[in-house]
């Protein structure tokens, strides 16, 4: 890998840049609640030749909005099942807002 190809993965959200204390830091969480989110399948670090889960910035968004849920008193895995509908939730909005645009563009007339 170059230096050129490294500098590339900056942007990429779903590259797994951050070691284990890093995010908790981030997060102001602890390890042990990455490794709950983790058990509870919200998120699955990837991880490194020596073992080490690493986590990826969407990742963290993920973990981050799952915090949120819990400090308002949800339980981790009811958190943890709400952020996974809340993404699927998202995901089926988009895919309908992409099928919605491509009939518009089939059949303008229609939309008029």
């Amino acid at each position: 890998m170059t230096a050129d190809d490294s500098y590339g993965r900056l942007d990429d959200d779903d590259y797994p840049a951050y070691t284990m204390g890093r995010p908790a830091e981030m997060l102001g969480t602890t390890q042990g609640f990455l490794r709950a989110i983790g058990e509870a399948r919200l998120i699955t670090p990837l991880r490194s030749e020596g073992g080490h889960r690493r986590y990826s910035r969407y990742q963290l968004r993920v973990a981050a909005r799952a915090r949120e849920l819990v400090d308002q008193g949800t339980p981790i895995e009811a958190a943890c099942r709400i952020v996974i509908l809340e993404d699927q939730l998202e995901e089926a909005q988009r895919i309908n807002a992409e099928h919605r645009r491509a009939a518009e563009s089939a059949n303008p007339t229609a939309a008029a």
